[in-house]
C-alpha cells in the first residue's frame, strides 16, 4: 500500500494536478485498493471541516477583505508612514509596519501582500525604490500575516493537532515582531547602500492626525487580540466579532462599503474559504490512509533510532520544512505532516505549542520562498516583474526570517513567554 501511495501522490505531483486532488485521488486509490467501503472518502471529507475551531478560518477571510473595502488599509499605511518615513528608506520601512499592524487583522500572507502591495509597491516604485525591491520585501512582509496573531494557519494546525488555537497566537505575538525588526534591518542596509529617499522629519503633529484618522482601523487588533489573550472569547468567537466590527467601520465610519459592494465582498471570501476547506477536507482524506498504514509509527521510529537529541530532531525538521515549504501549499503541508511530527516532537520533550508554532513560522517563510511562494506570485501580478527577478531580490529577506526562527527554534522562551503569562501553559 506504501508503494501504491507514493507512486500515485509522485505521479499526480508531476503531472501539476493541484495538491489538494493529488492528495484526495491518493487517498481514493488506496482505500480502494485496501477494499475499504467508499463511504469513507465523503465521511473524512466531512469530519476533516466539521470543526468549530475551523470556523474562524472563513470570518477571518471575510473581516480580512471588509477591512480592504472599507479604507482600513489605507488607514494603517498612513499611520505606519508617519511613525517611520523619516528614516532612510522610510517608505519601505512603512511596509513593514503596515503589513505588521495588518496581520493584527488578517490573519493571512496572501491578504496582507495584496491588501498592502497593491498601494506600497507602487508608491514606493514613485519614489526612486527599485521595483524588484519593492516586490520582494512586500513579498517577505506579508508572511508576518500568519505570524502576529490572529492566524489562519495557526487555527489549521490547531485543529490538525489538537493544540490550543489560543495558545498558539499568544506564540507568534514576539516572534511577529523580531521578523518585522530584522526585515527593517535589512531595510536600513539596502536603503543606505541605494540612498533610499526619507520625508523630512519626524513630526508628532502628523503622527497624532495620522492616529486620530486610522483610530478605528488600529482598534480592530487590539479587539480581536484582546478578547483572545483575555479569556473574553474564543478564536472562533473573535472571529466574527471581527466581521461585524470590519463591516460597521468600514459601512457606517469611513463610509466606503456601499450595499451593493456586499455580494462581490461575500463572493470572494467564499471562493478563498473553498479553497482552503477542499484542501483541508481532502488532506483529511490522505491522513486516514497515512494513519491505516501506520506510516507516522515507522517515521516515529525511524527519527527516533536517527537522533534521540531534541535539538538535532529540531534542526532535521527545520530543513525538511524549509525546503516542502518551497514546493507545497502551507496549509495542505500543515495538515500533512504534522500529525506525523507533532508526536514525535513531543516524545522527544518539546513542548507542542513551541514545535506548532516552529512549524507555523517555517512554513509561513515558505510563502515568500520561490518556487511555489504564494506572496511572491502575488508581488509580481502587482509589478508585471518576472518570478525569477523577484525571487532573487527576495532571499536577503529570506535569510533575515530563517535567523529568527533559528532563535525561536532554539531558545523556547521566545515563543512559550506569552502563552505561559497567560495561562495557557501551566
Amino acid at each position: 500500500m506504501i508503494a501504491l501511495m507514493t507512486l500515485s501522490f509522485v505521479v499526480c505531483f508531476v503531472m501539476g494536478i493541484p495538491l489538494a486532488l493529488v492528495m484526495g485521488i491518493t487517498g481514493f486509490a488506496v482505500i480502494l485498493a485496501m477494499g475499504v467501503p467508499l463511504q469513507l472518502v465523503a465521511q473524512r471529507m466531512f469530519t476533516g471541516i466539521d470543526s468549530f475551531p475551523l470556523m474562524a478560518v472563513p470570518f477571518f477571510i471575510l473581516a480580512g477583505d471588509l477591512m480592504n473595502r472599507g479604507g482600513t488599509t489605507v488607514r494603517i499605511i498612513g499611520f505606519a508612514n508617519s511613525l517611520v518615513g523619516h528614516i532612510r528608506g522610510g517608505l519601505a520601512h512603512a511596509c513593514v509596519v503596515a503589513n505588521m499592524i495588518f496581520a493584527g487583522i488578517s490573519g493571512s500572507a496572501v491578504a496582507d501582500a495584496s491588501a498592502i502591495g497593491s498601494i506600497m509597491i507602487p508608491s514606493m516604485e514613485k519614489n526612486g525604490y527599485d521595483l524588484d525591491f519593492s516586490a520582494a520585501l512586500n513579498s517577505a512582509a506579508a508572511t508576518i500575516g500568519p505570524i502576529i496573531p490572529p492566524s489562519i494557519i495557526m487555527v489549521i494546525y490547531g485543529v490538525s493537532v489538537n493544540v490550543s488555537v489560543g495558545g498558539l497566537f499568544a506564540a507568534g505575538f514576539i516572534p511577529g515582531i523580531m521578523l518585522g525588526l530584522a526585515l527593517m534591518v535589512v531595510v536600513s542596509r539596502v536603503s543606505k547602500k541605494k540612498n533610499y529617499a526619507m520625508s523630512e522629519g519626524f513630526s508628532g503633529a502628523r503622527v497624532k492626525k495620522e492616529l486620530k484618522s486610522s483610530v478605528w482601523a488600529l482598534m480592530a487588533p487590539v479587539i480581536i487580540l484582546g478578547g483572545i489573550l483575555g479569556g473574553v472569547f474564543t478564536p472562533t468567537e473573535a472571529a466574527a466579532v471581527a466581521v461585524v466590527y470590519s463591516f460597521f467601520v468600514g459601512k457606517f465610519v469611513f463610509r466606503e462599503i456601499t450595499w451593493k459592494d456586499l455580494p462581490g465582498i461575500l463572493f470572494q471570501s467564499g471562493i478563498t474559504t473553498g479553497a482552503i476547506l477542499l484542501i483541508i477536507s481532502l488532506a483529511n482524506v490522505f491522513a486516514w490512509v497515512i494513519a491505516a498504514n501506520q506510516i507516522p509509527v515507522k517515521l516515529s521510529s525511524m527519527f527516533l533510532s536517527a537522533t534521540s537529541n531534541p535539538y538535532v530532531f529540531l534542526l532535521i525538521v527545520n530543513i525538511l520544512l524549509l525546503i516542502v515549504g518551497m514546493f507545497m501549499e502551507t496549509g495542505a503541508a500543515i495538515i500533512l505532516l504534522a500529525p506525523i511530527l507533532a508526536p514525535i516532537a513531543t516524545q522527544l520533550g518539546v513542548h507542542p505549542l513551541h514545535f506548532g508554532f516552529m512549524m507555523v513560522l517555517n512554513l509561513a517563510i515558505g510563502m515568500a520562498t520561490p518556487p511555489v511562494g504564494v506572496c511572491l506570485f502575488v508581488s509580481c501580478g502587482i509589478t508585471g516583474l518576472s518570478l525569477e527577478k523577484v525571487s532573487a531580490a527576495v532571499m536577503r529577506f529570506v535569510i533575515a526570517q530563517i535567523a529568527v526562527l533559528v532563535l525561536v527554534t532554539y531558545v523556547a522562551p521566545i515563543s512559550l513567554f506569552l502563552p505561559r503569562l497567560l495561562g495557557f501553559i501551566r
